[in-house]
């Protein structure tokens, strides 16, 4: 299998599925500071930072722990703006909170004293939808994640991953232009994650929604995404951004099923073990 390295675009099979025109997110030379402890100065975490997501794309950032993949996420939401370099959506500098992103956060976060269908309906009734809209939409989006039958169930009813489902459900109903995910499945149980990654595929598949996922699990990004963006330990670079030419559907159940998918693990382990691998460490 021939697959290149890049440190822009998706490229290669991942590129032909994407759309064309503007970036829907662009980081350009992203830059970030935080005070460090006790005033000693500032802290660099994001040091010159680049890549973009085109529509329909499906890219995963993999990196360290406090390497700042959290902060990007933020950036691109508007939460939190870059100390140098910028975040473009559609070609416009985002400066304010970006209403056409929607972020699944590492939590569920669902309101407890909501039903289940309450939670999801939220954001349409924030954007004043009509009623029947509201609840024709709320049945369609439960029936996506396999949540009918649930309505009327309050949060503390739900499982862990029925939780997961309905955060994604309530972030997907007012059809964002992009998804921001936040390790949405780093809490949940080995079988119970690939059951959500195997459901977050399918809905992908469906609706072709562009999607920025932040993960720490190697695996998880390669079998999920066109393209992973790999970096670096603090002051954080671009390692490498790199195409996933695995076909889909994949099957996120028995990962190396999947032709092709032991090599490529290979590839990008071996750029990616020096940023969480001591070098003393002997490494198989």
């Amino acid at each position: 299998m021939e697959w290149g390295l890049q440190a822009g675009g998706p490229g290669g099979e991942a590129e032909d599925r994407v759309g064309g025109g503007p970036p829907v997110l662009d980081f350009v030379d992203v830059e970030h500071e935080f005070p460090a402890p006790r005033g000693t100065g500032r802290l660099r975490v994001l040091d010159g930072v680049s890549f973009q997501l085109r529509r329909s794309q499906f890219t995963a950032v993999v990196g360290p722990s406090g390497c700042g993949k959290s902060t990007l996420l933020q950036m691109a939401a508007g939460l939190l703006f870059p100390t140098r370099g910028s975040v473009h959506h559609r070609g416009v500098p985002i400066a304010a909170l970006n209403r056409e992103m929607g972020l699944v956060p590492q939590q569920a976060q669902l309101l407890p004293w909501k039903t289940l269908r309450e939670n999801v309906e939220l954001p349409l009734v924030l954007r004043r939808t009509a009623p029947p809209e509201r609840a024709r939409r709320v049945a369609d989006m439960l029936a996506a994640v396999g949540l009918t039958g649930f309505e009327e169930h309050y949060p503390y009813q739900l499982s862990g991953g029925m939780q997961k489902r309905a955060s994604i459900a309530r972030t997907l109903i007012y059809g964002p232009e992009a998804v921001l995910m936040d390790e949405p499945f780093g809490a949940l149980d080995a079988q119970t994650r690939m059951v959500m990654q195997n459901d977050l595929q399918q809905l992908r598949e469906r609706d072709g929604t562009t999607i920025l996922f932040v993960t720490h699990d190697l695996a998880e990004a390669i079998l999920l995404a066109d393209n992973v963006v790999l970096l670096s330990r603090a002051p954080t670079r671009l390692k490498a951004n790199l195409p996933i030419p695995l076909a889909r559907p994949r099957n996120v159940f028995q990962p190396y099923h999947n032709p092709g998918f032991a090599e490529i693990y290979d590839r990008v382990w071996s750029i990616f073990q020096s940023e969480i691998v001591p070098e003393t460490t002997p490494v198989a």
